[in-house]
């Protein structure tokens, strides 16, 4: 081959090689721009991840099969096919449905995924996205009663129903009393049992119950006028809803909407029996018992001791500013439900910036109310003792401190045990109230089985024996404990 022949592929070669690198950088160029496109930036609380806040037991949209298996739902399904597509992992926070708009403010999720109706005053507040189904909304009534043909019938009738739901707002427009409750199976309860008149649900809800249940004690009344379009509902100005209603529309186009809604909506499997749903929740009911209940009364009664030991002895010092700080917070703790503190720390506190988890911030708000309560229990059975054994201790030498942790604390504590023991027992069933800041307990665990089969009193009555039981133990370690301590009383 001659030179000029290798000359003239170098030549040809190179123009190649350059427009070829000029194709591949346009190409590059143009798939990073389309991924872009598809896949857009969205801000989150966790990055990568789609935290989602929902109840947990409003079957068939966000529930627990039988009570014991991972958590799905229509709502679910739909939210994670979205979240799949954006590329983002999705993480579910459960929460009773009057908990979920203040929780979302409080940043404790991205967005709720609960068949949320669209409504004017809510697109005002939070950022809505495009309707992914709709339904039209129903009153049921017991079987029997024939009063209510038509939602204008509710005037002066009693209507269970959550108070932060559009329905509600339907119920008090046509003039009914409106009883409070947390969730439609809570509703649909008190219509069974004739303790309220109606109640007014979405109809895909309602027909999911009666197909499930075969429950012929009640039955649809009567149809609301209006159809209720759902959606999904973030912080105002979040940014997350274009990338959102892009995912619905492309579901929808493929189809998968339409299969996600006749798996749920379709199906006709029978509810499974109360004794079988109690034995597939016998486990499950029982962890959530050691994982959650217990340490959440043991580390929180351990810390409230060591608060009301403080209280009390500032409540007895001689200081007037120390005694009546003592006093303040004893009289707020004391003046104020523990539910309300609760949310206090939970749901107000971050407004202020003070956001604390859960699990934390029940133990803080059960401590502190431990606290309050046990302090005077602590300080009447410091002051029961007799001032002569002050004087004892102070003639051999003995300091302040030395002479209260040697003489009067052991002596004390044989008569503040049996209180203070009642003040442990309470703060076991007290640690029901955690299931409404997101804490999953024993009571939460009940809540989620109870919704997914309405079979309520079986499992109701499994979570009191549970409680019952804890209790029981206890109370034998009290009497136990106090036979330990009668070697410290004066004779």
């Amino acid at each position: 081959m001659t030179f000029r022949s290798h000359a003239l592929r170098r030549s040809i070669t190179l123009p190649l090689l350059i427009l070829t690198m000029l194709l591949a950088v346009i190409a590059g160029s143009t798939a990073v721009a389309s991924r872009a496109q598809a896949a857009p930036t969205i801000s989150t609380i966790e990055p990568g991840v789609l935290t989602v806040g929902t109840e947990g037991t409003y079957s068939p949209f966000s529930y627990h099969e039988n009570g014991t298996g991972p958590i799905t739902g229509f709502d679910v399904d739909v939210i994670t096919d979205i979240a799949t597509k954006l590329g983002l992992k999705v993480k579910f926070v459960e929460s009773s449905f009057d908990s979920l708009f203040p929780a979302l403010e409080a940043g404790r999720f991205d967005l709720i995924a609960n068949q949320i109706s669209y409504s004017a005053e809510r697109a005002q507040r939070y950022d809505l996205s495009d309707s992914y189904v709709q339904s039209a909304g129903v009153v049921v009534t017991k079987s029997d009663d024939n009063s209510i043909k038509s939602v204008t019938d509710l005037r002066g009738k009693t209507s269970a129903q959550s108070l932060t739901s559009n329905y509600a707002e339907i119920a008090k427009s046509a003039g009914a009393v409106v009883e409070p409750v947390p969730g439609f199976d809570q509703a649909i309860t008190l219509v069974r049992q004739g303790r309220v008149q109606a109640t007014v649900n979405d109809e895909l809800t309602v027909k999911d119950y009666l197909t499930r249940k075969r429950d012929k004690s009640v039955k649809i009344a009567a149809t609301t006028p209006d159809v209720s379009t759902q959606v999904f509902a973030a912080r105002k100005g979040s940014g997350l809803m274009p990338a959102i209603n892009e995912q619905i529309a492309a579901l929808r186009s493929d189809g998968t909407l339409d299969s996600t809604y006749a798996k749920y909506f379709d199906a006709t499997d029978r509810a499974p029996s109360a004794w079988s749903v109690v034995r597939q929740n016998l486990v499950p009911l029982l962890k959530s018992t050691i994982t959650g209940t217990i340490p959440l009364t043991a580390i929180s009664f351990v810390i409230g001791l060591a608060i009301a030991l403080g209280v009390a002895l500032a409540r007895m010092s001689s200081r007037r500013v120390v005694s009546s700080i003592a006093s303040l917070y004893i009289s707020i703790i004391r003046g104020t439900p523990l539910l309300v503190q609760l949310f206090i720390i939970f749901y107000a506190l971050p407004e202020l910036g003070i956001v604390v988890s859960p699990f934390p911030a029940a133990i803080v708000a059960f401590s502190l109310n431990v606290g309050g309560y046990a302090a005077e229990i602590i300080r009447a059975a410091i002051e029961s003792i007799n001032k002569g054994q002050w004087e004892a201790a102070a003639t051999i030498g003995m300091n302040y401190t030395t002479a209260l942790r040697r003489i009067i604390l052991p002596q004390a504590a044989r008569t503040a045990v049996p209180p203070l023991s009642n003040t442990l027992i309470s703060l076991v069933k007290d640690t029901s109230l955690a299931s409404t800041i997101l804490v999953t307990e024993l009571f939460r665990q009940a809540q989620n089985a109870s919704a997914a089969t309405f079979e309520y009193l079986a499992l109701y009555s499994t979570a009191a024996a549970y409680y019952l039981v804890i209790c029981l133990v206890l109370s034998f370690g009290q009497s136990n404990l106090e036979t330990r301590l009668r070697k410290y009383v004066a004779t």
